[in-house]
């Protein structure tokens, strides 16, 4: 039971999200076909609170003195991944979005991608709707990479 319970907190973190989730839920036992609805739960948890609440505590937090600098950073870094990818979308935002959280390269990911859609002031509907397809992708990727790097592993033994 405690490896599905880590497998679901660690897909909660950010940056290490189902990305990291579905490996080590694999690696430690966990039937993938298990880890993946696991993850993905786990994975868009904070996404309603992020879209929410995220930018407010980033800017209440920007002129504090311990966590101000850190605050300022993660609003700019967001500020200026939403702008970039903006810039790039044009009309279609909703797929660029998909694929920003789909595809998983560092930085990228549910919690970036809802931040992003929140300091963009986007549309709450589409961006969960477009950010839920983006982890399902980023599922399908991990998943085929997990399943792939397991079986030629075991190949290798």
């Amino acid at each position: 039971m405690l490896k599905y319970i880590l497998t679901f907190l660690i897909s909660m973190v950010p940056i290490v999200e189902l990305r990291g989730g579905i490996p080590i839920g694999v690696t430690m036992g966990v039937k993938w076909y298990y880890a993946v609805p696991i993850c993905m739960i786990g994975n868009m948890i904070p996404v309603p609170f992020i879209f929410f609440f995220a930018r407010k505590i980033l800017e209440w937090g920007k002129d504090k003195k311990f966590i101000g600098k850190f605050f300022t950073w993660c609003l700019e870094k967001g500020h200026h991944g939403g702008e970039k990818l903006k810039a790039k979308a044009g009309k279609g935002m909703f797929f660029a979005l998909l694929l920003f959280v789909g595809i998983p390269l560092p930085g990228t990911g549910a919690w970036t991608g809802t931040l992003a859609a929140s300091l963009l002031d986007l549309d709450f509907k589409k961006s969960i709707l477009a950010v839920t397809l983006g982890v399902i992708l980023a599922a399908v990727i991990i998943t085929a990479a997990t399943l792939l790097g397991c079986s030629a592993f075991s190949a290798v033994k």
